[in-house]
């Protein structure tokens, strides 16, 4: 049988009794069916595992009985922020739940020119709090402890211009070098993808500008979906822990 994992956003320690938030004890009482005396683990960022077992479950409220703590580590050694043009659609919803699967560090949605997603501060701020939720899914599902941090979207020049000593990377089919050619130090990657539409000509030169180096995946035009999780995992085969 499973063993579930449910993230918890408060301080967790054993021998505590605690109820799980609405939407985790909607999800374990309605969606996975959970029976008291199940085992459960729960985890909430800081790096460890709480492992524990139900005491209650109910349609609208589910309580938990921590009895120990697991020290437990799944992150990657290498660093790697994502800058992802924002894209319609389920195609951003998709790169953000398989980038935390491969061991994206950050991630910031980037508003482009011909970024198809138009939205008041707002309505942004809402479709960050789903993108959110699929983060912490993510993490359940995959085993991670450590949520990786979902910035505010921005706009692309402000992230291109941004002070860091990581490696800024972008994909180009016709560039010269592929990921197996360039030095990646101890401060990571920063790593940007277009959206759907790619960059204009005043964007590309902005990112040269900022330091970006181009490198090939091969010398086909990919999607942006699959241009940011065939990036990551090449990273991590190369240099992390793939």
């Amino acid at each position: 049988m499973r063993i579930s994992r449910i993230y918890h956003p408060d301080t967790l320690h054993p021998d505590q009794e605690l109820a799980l938030t609405p939407d985790a004890s909607n999800h374990v009482a309605n969606v996975l069916r959970s029976k008291v005396g199940q085992p459960v683990v729960l985890f909430n960022g800081d790096g460890n595992e709480y492992s524990g077992e139900f005491i209650d479950v109910s349609k609208r409220k589910v309580r938990v009985q921590i009895d120990a703590k697991l020290s437990m580590s799944l992150e990657s050694p290498l660093s790697i922020h994502l800058g992802q043009g924002v894209s319609r659609g389920d195609r951003m919803d998709w790169v953000l739940q398989k980038s935390v699967e491969l061991g994206v560090t950050e991630i910031t949605p980037l508003i482009t020119e011909r970024c198809g997603v138009k939205l008041d501060e707002q309505r942004w701020q809402k479709k960050h709090a789903q993108w959110q939720k699929i983060i912490i899914a993510a993490c359940e599902q995959c085993g991670r402890n450590v949520l990786p941090i979902l910035h505010m979207p921005m706009d692309f020049q402000s992230w291109v211009n941004q002070s860091t000593q990581a490696l800024r990377l972008t994909l180009h089919p016709r560039a010269q070098k592929s990921f197996r050619h360039i030095n990646v130090g101890k401060d990571g990657v920063r790593l940007l993808i277009g959206p759907e539409g790619g960059f204009s000509d005043q964007e590309l030169y902005q990112t040269e500008q900022g330091g970006f180096q181009t490198v090939q995946l091969g010398p086909r035009v990919l999607r942006t979906e699959t241009a940011a999780i065939t990036a990551i995992s090449a990273l991590q085969a190369i240099y992390g822990d793939i």
